[in-house]
């Protein structure tokens, strides 16, 4: 357990440091929170919901900003391959999988600090959280979206060499998956054939999941969107600890 916290440490220490790389990862969803929020409000009914758009769109953003952090701390596998830190810990007499570990606490950890910043600022637009147990619900959904993500995003980068070939292909996976996820638009408004799509989605449990911490509404029971994001958390898990055994520098 060591080593895992000292590799978490070293995260933190880096994440709390790059102040350009904190105001990047919630610049975006923040803009698309404010314009796209109060710009559609008015056009975008909800209704189905009972609440604003603006309102049905906060909980989406929030799961972005985990997203998107949490995929693409896997860059830092990348990086500590090109500049020998990976090497010199690989030799250390610890095992490959406390340091996937540590890495993915460290990727979820700071993504999830991303999520409740977007969150907190959410509340200067209005979001009213109805049931205190209603933000620990909301973060615990966040975890397992940060969990799930930042493993899948280094059992990718555990295969690859080049930055800029793991941006490619993250912004070739994430996209789709955020789209689909139901965090823009509630998927009872989606045509027939492709709600069966969305719900192939892992993300739209997440989504689900904090929509109901965060407003007390959802479209997918809660418990099943637990299970859900828990049990491909679990399995991304295990796939990323499979693939970082087997890399090589």
């Amino acid at each position: 357990m060591d080593i895992v916290y000292t590799i978490w440490l070293r995260s933190m220490k880096r994440y709390v440091r790059s102040r350009s790389r904190i105001v990047g990862s919630i610049a975006m969803p923040l803009f698309l929170l404010v314009f796209l929020g109060f710009g559609l409000n008015s056009v975008v009914s909800a209704a189905s919901l009972g609440q604003q758009y603006i309102l049905f769109l906060i909980p989406g953003m929030v799961a972005m900003t985990v997203l998107f952090t949490s995929v693409f701390s896997g860059i830092q596998i990348i990086w500590d391959k090109q500049f020998g830190f990976l090497k010199e810990t690989l030799v250390a007499p610890v095992t490959r999988l406390e340091i996937m570990f540590g890495q993915t606490a460290g990727g979820a950890t700071t993504a999830v600090i991303q999520g409740i910043i977007i969150m907190v600022l959410a509340v200067l637009l209005g979001l009213r959280i109805q049931n205190p147990a209603g933000f620990f619900i909301a973060l615990a959904f966040m975890i397992l979206v940060g969990i799930a993500f930042t493993a899948f995003g280094i059992a990718v980068a555990s295969r690859m060499e080049d930055m800029t070939g793991f941006q490619l292909i993250m912004n070739f996976v994430v996209f789709p998956l955020f789209g689909l996820s139901g965090a823009l638009f509630p998927i009872s408004s989606l045509p027939a054939w492709l709600k069966p799509v969305t719900l192939l989605d892992p993300l739209t449990y997440g989504v689900e999941g904090i929509r109901y911490g965060l407003t007390g509404a959802s479209q997918i029971n809660p418990l099943v969107s637990a299970a859900v994001i828990g049990g491909f958390a679990v399995a991304m898990t295990l796939v990323g600890a499979y693939l970082f055994r087997k890399v090589s520098v």
